[in-house]
């Protein structure tokens, strides 16, 4: 029940859903002749959906958890690599083979670090969530696609078991202890690394960030045309906003939990 709830309710506080809330309220207002009521959640919508759509929102709301774990020099090597699911689809008709979502730089970068030389061994952690069709874990999805990578499979530890972050840190550990490792490069997007880290810290796991897919980047000036085209409503910068929005909510509810 967690899980479901967690999935649906912040659906009702990120922009689009809480327009369409506001849209019902004003609706109802209008059908009960409070026509001058209903401008408040009218003006509240249009504000809120012109401002989540707004590259400058949405950039700063990025930025202030993508920028918070930026690698500094070379990674140091580590007994492991620990990879966070949320990167694939499962090869399910029609699809030829599985997809890789936009998170799926976390696997090529976790097949890079190895490549590397930064760890050994790579623990695989994700699960499927039980109401969505799948044929195969995330964990054993990015273990065919590290294959591919020229990753032995003997190198990889999957766990197949979680649905949510924390479980990813859990069953994690479980792994580590019973293969007595120590300390472990932490790959997932950069987006999600300040909620898993505080998760990761707070069990207690030597976990050095290595973040990877990056949706904005140091030092980007506008020119002109950008800009002005920056100020306009765009559906991307809203799906940014609320994947921001997302993780905020994530590192609350997680506070209140006592789990970060």
């Amino acid at each position: 029940m967690f899980l479901f709830l967690s999935k649906l309710l912040p659906i009702f506080i990120y922009p689009l859903g809480l327009s369409c809330l506001l849209l019902i309220l004003a609706f109802i207002l209008i059908w009960k002749k409070r026509s001058r009521l209903a401008l408040i959640p009218i003006t509240l919508t249009f504000l809120i959906l012109f401002f989540s759509s707004s590259s400058w929102i949405s950039n700063a709301i990025v930025e202030s958890l993508e920028f918070q774990y930026i690698t500094q020099g070379e990674l140091p090597t580590a007994d492991a690599i620990v990879v966070l699911g949320g990167a694939t689809e499962s090869a399910l008709p029609p699809r030829p083979w599985i997809e890789i979502r936009e998170e799926g730089d976390r696997v090529l970068y976790a097949g890079k670090l190895y490549r590397d030389k930064k760890a050994p061994r790579l623990i695989l952690s994700g699960g499927r969530v039980d109401w969505r069709p799948s044929s195969t874990s995330e964990a054993e999805d990015m273990a065919i696609l590290l294959e591919t990578m020229g990753v032995p499979r003997s190198a990889m530890l999957l766990e197949s078991r979680s649905l949510n972050t924390r479980e990813n840190a859990v069953y994690s550990q479980e792994i580590m202890k019973t293969e007595k490792i120590q300390k472990v490069l932490l790959v997932t997007s950069a987006l999600h690394m300040p909620r898993s880290m505080l998760i990761f810290k707070k069990l207690g796991i030597d976990a050095i960030p290595a973040p990877t897919d990056y949706t904005s980047v140091l030092g980007n000036q506008s020119t002109l045309e950008a800009t002005i085209l920056d100020t306009l409503p765009d559906a991307d910068q809203m799906r940014r906003t609320s994947r921001a929005l997302k993780e905020y909510i994530g590192i609350l509810v997680y506070r209140l939990r006592g789990w970060a």
